[in-house]
């Protein structure tokens, strides 16, 4: 056993609803507080001074600086498995071009699929371990990553089989995703419905033989594909064993009904979801994952993050990280400017990135600082928690804990 401390502060997000508005007043803030942790979970917290006079027998990691304790952060939506860069793309975006105009260009997504089918693995592993290790250094433990820079049989398994092997060499814990339905790739000869065909029948059936995914995901929207031909794709995924996440009404309202429909964990962008929609969301157990960074990188609006917690939604942030629209990757820094637009409470900010995201991606055991959760948070140097969103994702993490262990 090992008592952790002392922090200024440890909030523990503990006691707090699934859904729905919080109020700051419902945080739970412990003083000059310590935590008991083994066997890689929390066994107790409280007063640091008295967590040692209870357990005389535990080793102490003494935090010698004013630090204060938060849950880990999970990261429920990126895409860090990718080759090249779209700085291109930017700045012809910031200048005016149409998403056409850069496409034509040499741009967009294909762009990436081109750059990422060209990389070898052993590139690809080693950008994509360094993309985790600076989510780590945020105090981000858990991050999902989807595949769909490959959109073939064997460049699909490449990324995913990348993921996999990058799960071995790291100590947070990977969601991988199969998001072979991110666009019908160019050089595919067929239209929509054979390219999801293929996917059902060439493609998942591998993943799921290798282990590589439990997750599929869809981007709905009239670029990619129609919510018709995409329920019917997410339905007989859902049948062949797989877990449903969307990319729903990005640009256009209507898909994130397809996602509840299908029962799907999350539904992910929600820029443009409908008033009648956000209720259809709200009455469901489908997360509702605002994806700020893309609103940031693509100077569009943000997904209506106050009118779906006043709704009751499950609500969550995350990053979106990917080298077309959301190039930051800064969770902190992205939820902090969604919280000034949509005016959300830092409780609210705090269980979006915590054990929300957390729910979002079938986790009940993280996420909070409590009784028998795992040993997953994260350290700030600073006297006050609210400095961690007001400094906006300046503020580095000063550790992170995985299982109770400094990384």
């Amino acid at each position: 056993m090992k008592i952790i401390g002392p922090f200024r502060q440890i909030v523990t997000l503990d006691k707090l609803p699934l859904r729905g508005k919080i109020q700051d007043e419902s945080l739970e803030i412990m003083t000059n507080a310590g935590v008991l942790v083994d066997d890689e979970k929390i066994v107790a917290t409280g007063d640091f001074e008295e967590l040692k006079s209870n357990n005389p027998n535990a080793s102490i990691d003494l935090i010698d600086t004013e630090q204060v304790l938060l849950p880990a952060l999970v990261d429920a939506h990126t895409h860090i498995c990718f080759g090249g860069n779209r700085a291109n793309d930017f700045a012809m975006r910031n200048a005016g071009k149409t998403y056409l105009e850069i496409a034509e260009a040499g741009g967009g997504i294909w762009s990436s699929v081109k750059h990422t089918r060209d990389a070898s693995e052993e590139e690809l592993l080693k950008t994509t371990l360094e993309r985790i290790d600076y989510l780590l250094s945020l105090g981000i433990t858990t991050i999902e990553i989807k595949s769909g820079y490959g959109l073939n049989v064997d460049e699909e398994l490449k990324m995913l089989r990348i993921v996999k092997k990058a799960q071995d060499l790291t100590k947070a814990t990977l969601v991988p995703t199969c998001l072979a339905a991110h666009l019908k790739p160019k050089d595919f000869d067929g239209g929509n419905q054979e390219y999801l065909n293929y996917i059902l029948n060439e493609i998942l059936p591998k993943v799921k033989e290798e282990d590589l995914a439990k997750r599929v995901d869809i981007f709905i929207e009239k670029s990619a594909f129609l919510p018709e031909e995409s329920k019917i794709f997410l339905e007989k995924a859902k049948a062949m064993g797989f877990l449903i996440t969307v990319h729903a009404d990005q640009f256009t309202a209507g898909s994130s009904r397809v996602a509840v429909e299908v029962g799907a964990q999350s539904a992910d962008h929600l820029e443009a979801t409908a008033d009648e929609d956000i209720d259809f969301l709200a009455k469901s157990n489908t997360v509702a994952i605002a994806l700020p960074g893309a609103s940031i990188g693509l100077g569009d609006r943000f997904a209506p993050a106050r009118k779906l917690l006043d709704a009751g939604a499950i609500f969550a942030i995350a990053s979106d990280w990917n080298p077309g629209s959301a190039p930051m990757g800064n969770l902190i820094t992205q939820a902090s400017i969604l919280a000034t637009f949509q005016k959300l409470t830092t409780a609210e900010v705090l269980a979006a990135m915590t054990y929300r995201a957390a729910y979002a991606l079938g986790f009940e055991d993280r996420g909070v600082i409590a009784k028998n959760k795992k040993a997953d948070f994260v350290s700030f140097e600073t006297d006050n928690f609210n400095n961690v969103l007001y400094y906006q994702g300046r503020m580095s993490a000063k550790h992170t804990f995985i299982n109770g262990e400094k990384i």
